[in-house]
């Protein structure tokens, strides 16, 4: 387990914070049913962060002691600037770990360029191995560019390679075997992720929702066994098993304990701090990026924010604040 850096702040409830997800553009090319049904998201107000501003960012989240970014969107490669986003973020004093979670769309002829750029770790989202439902969940058919691009980033030779796969009754759920198998056999990730309710997909949820405990019940059966949590992980709860060359996660938002170990924090890509996923307001930090000299202010206004960060979200009750759609913020 790694060990927590004597510099990283704390919020009010004393959770010491590891990781910044950083959004670098709404647009996605993909179509997610759960996630943007009618298109690439790129409706919301605001034009993303800039290199530079990227660059100021997070030699302030870094320098307060936040040395974990993940690169997210939307889809993050969609930007043509995005070789230098992931050098920008791999030469910031004080960032250990630079990661990904992306579509895997470009990732087969990227993988090695991003990794020699610094990228460390990547999260691919896989919601079917099956071309047809891949294509009903994703809006587009691209599954075997994907998996192509899962084999050029195990051959770049990423630090970790995970599948994000979210969990949808009806469609996707009886693929779980599947994909523990996909884990047995190489080195790879798995992450299950429940299902979560935001302002577009309402009904959707109300129809597809399935509790990660059914899930987590079916792991322990088949004898697989949760491990410890290092300090900068994110919220999977990660099981293994002795025949598998590679993890299962869970991500079980609903569960009770869910938010009591949050160590992130989140800034879309215009700005704007968040200080939970599906929080009620944020705080601008684009004024702060403007010159380096503002990095004292930046911290400060961080510094500050983090001392209102809630215990935890509302899902439970339908309350998912001012997130619209998860491409919004990043997720």
């Amino acid at each position: 387990m790694t060990s927590v850096p004597r510099t990283a702040p704390t919020d009010s409830l004393g959770r010491r914070l590891a990781y910044l997800r950083l959004s670098v553009t709404p647009a996605c090319t993909f179509r997610c049913v759960y996630c943007l049904p009618d298109g690439s998201g790129s409706r919301s107000s605001g034009r993303p962060l800039t290199v530079r501003e990227i660059g100021r960012l997070l030699a302030g989240f870094a320098g307060i002691g936040l040395g974990k970014v993940r690169l997210s969107g939307g889809e993050a490669t969609t930007r043509s600037d995005f070789a230098e986003i992931i050098r920008t973020a791999a030469h910031t004093p004080g960032i250990r770990t630079v990661a990904l979670t992306t579509n895997g769309y470009r990732l087969e002829r990227n993988a090695r360029i991003w990794r020699q750029a610094g990228l460390a770790t990547l999260n691919v989202s896989v919601d079917s191995l099956n071309r047809e439902t891949f294509a009903r969940i994703a809006g587009v058919d691209h599954l075997h560019q994907v998996l192509g691009g899962l084999e050029a980033a195990l051959e770049a030779g990423f630090e970790r390679v995970k599948i994000n796969t979210v969990l949808l009754k009806t469609v996707n759920d009886r693929e779980v075997g599947a994909f523990l198998n996909l884990a047995r056999d190489r080195p790879l990730d798995v992450r299950f992720i429940e299902l979560m309710r935001t302002h577009d997909n309402a009904a959707f949820f109300e129809r597809h929702h399935l509790r990660a405990d059914t899930l987590v019940r079916q792991l322990e059966e088949l004898g697989w066994v949760r491990q410890g949590r290092a300090f900068d992980d994110g919220p999977a709860r990660v099981y293994t098993h002795p025949d598998s060359r590679g993890r299962v996660g869970i991500i079980a938002p609903y569960s009770r304990d869910f938010c009591t170990a949050c160590n992130r924090v989140r800034v879309t890509a215009t700005g704007e701090l968040r200080l939970c996923l599906f929080g009620t307001e944020g705080v601008s930090l684009r004024p702060y990026l403007q010159e380096d000299r503002q990095r004292p202010l930046l911290q400060h206004t961080v510094l500050r924010s983090l001392a209102l960060k809630p215990a935890g979200h509302r899902l439970a009750s339908g309350d998912s604040g001012v997130t619209d759609h998860l491409a919004s913020i990043g997720g």
